[in-house]
């Protein structure tokens, strides 16, 4: 992932985005998340920059295969920094784990979407593999030793 001001503008530009102060703001915030965030993440990282520039740069990070959009079942929608090895169907390549106990979403970065077969002319618009249970935390076994992105245990 970038980390200097121009290996994100480069960044940004790759995927056709105009690399605005506030895209590049946004896009640096978003890299120190290390699992999969919703607005509200950003809204606390970021409490300068109002909640519809946040919302309709997120949109267009998701339009230019930046993002993806986690659809995990909370209700709150959640987004997940692409990889290379993501596909054109703006589908994260990797598994999700979501605990039912404290609504949070983690990333297996390693663990890759098994290849499912599909009736031939059916055309695949989006893929999401989300594996729910109770994460470490919450059922008293120790995160640390897990190999999750874990969002809500990082402290």
């Amino acid at each position: 992932m970038p980390t200097t001001e121009q290996e994100t503008i480069n960044h940004i530009e790759r995927h056709h985005v105009r690399p605005t102060a506030v895209r590049i703001l946004i896009w640096h915030a978003i890299e120190q998340f290390n699992f999969v965030f919703a607005l509200s993440d950003l809204e606390n990282a970021l409490p300068t920059i109002d909640k519809s520039t946040l919302f309709r740069t997120l949109t267009l990070f998701c339009e230019h295969q930046m993002l993806h959009n986690i659809p995990d079942g909370s209700g709150i929608q959640k987004y997940c920094v692409c990889s290379a090895h993501d596909d054109i169907h703006n589908s994260c390549n990797h598994v999700h784990l979501k605990c039912r106990v404290c609504n949070k979403t983690f990333c297996l970065k390693h663990e890759t979407i098994p290849i499912v077969g599909v009736p031939q002319g059916f055309r695949i618009e989006h893929i999401t593999y989300i594996i729910e249970g109770v994460c470490l935390h919450c059922g008293g076994g120790n995160i640390e030793d897990a190999q999750t992105e874990c969002c809500c245990h990082n402290d």
